[in-house]
């Protein structure tokens, strides 16, 4: 048996409606049980003994009224019902009526229900009970009230209790669904329609009982407590089952709600809200350096620094908001309609995360971003919202911001560009698939103008779109799995293409740019190695390029391939040299043999402000210290070319001497290349770059 539970929110305009059919039903329940009244005292009074088992029964079952699982629990189930039916069949509507609203007095009572949902769930009951009733005497007659015998098994019997059944969850069902339409707006067929299998299923059951439980009664009154026993089992049994799915909606580190249950609230609350007019929105929060915390001082500080995040952010919950942990050091909260500005409300989640945490005798400093996406700006499912709320935090991450709404124009994950990476994705695995193509640029010493290596570019060529943007392309692939197919390829292409080159007689080095994730690939040295010996190519004539952003994602593990690459062979080049933020301590440290000057500054040493030619100056002195090679990039004109020859510079790289070849054109470009006929000036030693350490 399922009675209503409602939320105490509601739009105002409907909460004078919702009432006054809360007073209405309430009022022709009171009509019906005045018109019964004078049997009730009849019945009473010549009351047997199963009947008061009967009615003692349905009290006290209802003192145990069942929750159901979910973000609303907007029914209980009371199994009182089946007495109250089988009292209507044997002693009529009256004393039906008197026992159910004792019954649902005392689970409105457990429940803590206020005292007009109380009268509304007792009112309900009563009006149903009369339907069953009105349906049974249709059928029957009168002559099923209070009968001496045990009912009859003939066929007019069972039509008269299968129809008033029926009229019965008729009634009830219809009473709630109008409730949830007139209180929140929900439209009326289909909440009707919604629950109507499993209203049917439960408390079809439990009306199915109630001929039952009279026919024992009448014949035997000891048998009736019998049912006590099955009923109790079925109401544990139930319990464990909401008590594993609670488990299963858990998460057992923070005794949060978890990600399962986060989707539930979602789409409740999309589905009761956006059809009148709501909103809901989705935040996602998520720690900054966590993982440092979880590295330096480990696991067990770092979940009970989880522990304390869950408290303080559930301190700061208020009504309308809900608060579920998604894994790692990420939570959620989703604000309803009822609810503050979701942007407010993340202002001050967000300040409430920014005190210091002590646990034993640390302190540490917690911060986090928070990402918004709403409903049904943002997305109106779970999917959507959780996507763009996860994209709104990671580009409140890179501005430095605390907190950030979703906007379409900072999201790459656009339809165009996950059809992108799919069709990449499918090159990539079909080695027969055209598209994946590379490009050679040469790199040339400045001193003697001899071609020293080739960089490897990338050039896709998508079926639909033509050329793709290189940067685009890494951009979209490196936060994939696809990143590492794409650097596979691009490294057999390349080291077959140096193999090619080595049987014509080309003595090249070849550098090929890596990412983050393959120096995180614990596999990656062991597959570089198997390709190297496959095509009988030695490590020396390979050089791989890596970027300080690499080096700064996680540097226990890149240092770890790093050591492997340099037992292996293969030499390594630090890319977009000056753009990163930790330069000087990494060239101390890690086995890189030659530094990139990025083409920003480069392109830039003939401004007038003369900042980017000192940051080249600096750089070529610093690596030169350091006995490491120096390479520009964007080396577009000799005047660029002399002043790095001046400044000291070892390679030059750029359309100065030749712009990217695929590899056939580059064998006959080398055959016609001639070293630039150019009276360059004597290098001058680097200057000192400051005063000695002591002095």
């Amino acid at each position: 048996m399922t009675s209503m539970n409602f939320r105490n929110t509601a739009p105002p305009n409907r909460a004078g409606i919702f009432f006054g059919y809360v007073g209405l039903v309430m009022a022709v329940s009171a009509v019906i049980l005045t018109l019964t009244a004078p049997s009730i005292g009849d019945v009473l009074a010549v009351a047997p003994a199963a009947f008061w088992a009967l009615a003692v029964l349905a009290v006290v079952v209802d003192a145990l009224p069942l929750s159901p699982p979910g973000p609303r629990q907007s029914a209980i189930v009371v199994m009182s019902t089946c007495f109250s039916y089988a009292i209507l069949f044997g002693w009529g509507l009256g004393p039906a009526i008197v026992v159910q609203i004792l019954a649902t007095a005392v689970s409105s009572w457990r429940c803590r229900y206020t005292v007009w949902r109380a009268g509304f769930n007792a009112a309900q009951y009563t009006l149903s009970l009369s339907a069953a009733w009105l349906v049974l005497i249709a059928i029957n007659g009168t002559e099923m009230v209070a009968p001496n015998v045990p009912l009859p098994a003939e066929v007019q019997t069972l039509v008269a209790v299968v129809g008033s059944a029926v009229a019965w969850l008729l009634v009830n069902h219809t009473m709630v669904s109008l409730a949830v339409f007139l209180r929140f707006g929900r439209p009326f067929w289909k909440g009707f329609l919604g629950n109507l299998g499993n209203d049917t299923l439960g408390d079809g059951a439990l009306l199915a009982l109630g001929p039952v439980l009279l026919t024992a009664a009448m014949h035997n009154v000891w048998l009736t407590p019998l049912i006590a026993l099955p009923l109790y089992g079925v109401y544990k049994n139930a319990r464990l089952s909401n008590d594993m799915e609670d488990l299963s909606r858990t998460d057992p580190l923070t005794g949060l709600p978890n990600r399962t249950a986060l989707q539930r609230w979602v789409d409740a609350e999309i589905a009761w809200y956006r059809e009148r007019g709501g909103g809901v929105a989705l935040l996602v929060c998520d720690l900054d350096r966590f993982k440092a915390v979880n590295d330096a001082m480990g696991h067990a500080i770092g979940d009970q620094l989880l522990i304390e995040v869950g408290r303080r952010l559930s301190a700061n919950i208020r009504e309308g908001e809900h608060l579920a942990r998604l894994g790692g050091d990420e939570f959620a909260i989703v604000v309803t309609g009822a609810a503050a500005d979701p942007v407010q409300v993340a202002e001050r989640l967000g300040a409430a995360l920014n005190e210091p945490v002590q646990i034993g005798e640390i302190t540490i400093d917690v911060a986090g971003a928070i990402g918004v996406a709403r409903c049904p700006e943002h997305g109106t499912d779970f999917e959507a919202l959780m996507q763009h709320a996860d994209v709104a935090m990671y580009e409140a991450k890179r501005r430095g911001d605390p907190v950030n709404v979703y906007a379409p124009e900072s999201d790459q994950n656009t339809p165009e560009r996950l059809s992108l990476l799919g069709d990449l994705r499918r090159t990539l695995e079909d080695d027969a698939l055209p598209g994946i193509e590379l490009y050679w640029q040469p790199q040339v010493s400045i001193l003697t103008g001899e071609v020293l290596g080739v960089e490897a570019l990338l050039r896709y060529r998508h079926p639909k779109q033509g050329k793709v943007d290189p940067e685009e392309l890494i951009s979209l692939a490196e936060h994939s799995a696809v990143m590492r197919l794409l650097t596979f390829r691009v490294l057999d292409n390349a080291i077959q293409q140096l193999a090619t080159w080595s049987k014509e007689g080309l003595d090249l080095r070849a550098s090929v740019n890596v990412s983050v994730r393959d120096l995180q690939n614990p596999t990656f040295v062991e597959g570089l190695t198997r390709r190297l010996v496959a095509n009988d190519v030695a490590p020396s004539q390979l050089q791989l390029e890596i970027t300080e952003s690499a080096l700064m994602a996680d540097p226990r593990r890149v240092l770890t391939t790093l050591k492997g690459l340099e037992a292996l062979g293969v030499a390594l080049s630090l890319d977009d040299f000056g753009t990163g933020f930790s330069s000087l301590q990494h060239l101390r440290r890690l086995p890189v043999s030659e530094v990139k000057i990025d083409r920003s500054f480069v392109l830039g040493m003939d401004n007038e402000s003369g900042d980017d030619a000192a940051i080249v100056r600096s750089i070529i002195d610093l690596a030169g210290s350091l006995g490491l090679r120096v390479v520009a990039e964007g080396v577009e004109d000799e005047t660029t070319w002399r002043a790095l020859a001046v400044l000291g510079c070892d390679i030059a790289q750029g359309w100065f001497h030749a712009r990217p070849m695929p590899a056939d054109q580059l064998s006959g470009w080398l055959h016609r290349y001639r070293p630039p006929n150019l009276l360059l000036p004597p290098v001058r030693a680097a200057e000192p770059l400051g005063p000695a350490a002591g002095s």
